[in-house]
């Protein structure tokens, strides 16, 4: 059964009429003339068939229906705000569900945890980490960070980084003796591979090095060649995004300056009707600069 409902702007004017106890006071209130005050209130008797105020010079006294009516909507108006409010703080904090690859999670943002609850201890992030893209129309997600080329009709997308891809391996690896000093010494370590070696026949073939790569360890995932390079088991090829913190903080280091230049990149992805939602403004604004600090410091660091 459909509502019974007055006008919403006749409610207002109302309560705000009956607290006030003057047409011209509610006005400068609601931020309207007078005479649409009086309109309001008068179309709202005439839809409830009853009058609420009796009218004398410089006053509104309400009339025994008006004082009932009163507390129904003043009861109506007060949750209304309050129910409100707390939809706003909602935007503003609460919980935050973010959707990345499980290579990201772990090489990224994870170790930024404690970071972000510091500086916005009001946002709990939830970090869902999957394979596939988030439908953000089915599933209980605010934001994503995906890889790709940023093509994602409907949705709001800001690139991360400019992605390159690079040799990394454990400083011991490369100590003494076994310094690297041009693309060919790369050949006498175990060259790590994600699935095959296509990247490292490219990455030869930009040094200048026609190179035959021999059998290696094939890993499926970006994380765990990383982690085991950081192991010292080899030589892996990284990118930008996911290599980052492990190079600041010295566990990575890029044994010659030979790179690739990446189409795909990191995006940080919402729907574009919630692009402006407070917390995910937050979310996104601390991630880019997590990203340009990164970028600043791995420019002090020299291969």
């Amino acid at each position: 059964m459909a509502r019974r409902l007055p006008p919403l702007n006749g409610l207002k004017a109302f309560e705000a009429a009956a607290r006030s106890e003057s047409f011209t006071r509610a006005a400068e209130e609601l931020n309207v003339t007078q005479g649409a005050v009086s309109h309001q209130v008068k179309a709202l008797e005439d839809t409830l068939g009853l009058k609420l105020f009796h009218r004398e010079r410089q006053r509104l006294i309400l009339t025994e229906a008006g004082r009932d009516y009163l507390a129904v909507v003043r009861d109506a108006l007060d949750r209304i705000a309050v129910g409100t409010e707390r939809l706003l703080q909602r935007q503003e904090g609460g919980v935050l569900t973010v959707s990345t690859s499980p290579d990201f999670a772990a090489k990224w943002l994870v170790n930024r945890l404690s970071h972000f609850a510091e500086q916005h201890p009001d946002v709990n992030l939830r970090v869902s980490a999957t394979t596939h893209y988030v439908d953000f129309a089915g599933e209980d997600v605010d934001v994503a960070i995906r890889h790709g080329d940023g093509n994602w009709p409907g949705l709001h997308v800001e690139r991360l980084y400019s992605e390159r891809l690079f040799p990394v391996c454990s400083p011991k690896l490369v100590a003494g003796r076994n310094r690297i000093t041009k693309a060919a010494d790369l050949l006498k370590f175990p060259l790590l591979r994600l699935e095959d070696a296509k990247n490292w026949t490219r990455l030869f073939e930009a040094a200048g090095l026609k190179a035959t790569v021999g059998p290696g360890p094939v890993l499926n995932r970006a994380s765990i060649l990383i982690d085991a390079a950081i192991d010292g088991q080899g030589i892996a090829l990284a990118r930008t995004a996911l290599a980052a913190r492990d190079l600041i903080d010295g566990r990575l280091v890029r044994p010659i300056d030979v790179s690739l230049r990446m189409a795909k990149t990191y995006w940080i992805v919402c729907p574009k009707a919630a692009s402006n939602v407070p917390k995910i403004v937050t979310f996104r604004n601390w991630v880019l600069a997590e990203a340009a600090e990164d970028a600043r410091r791995l420019k002090t660091l020299t291969p």
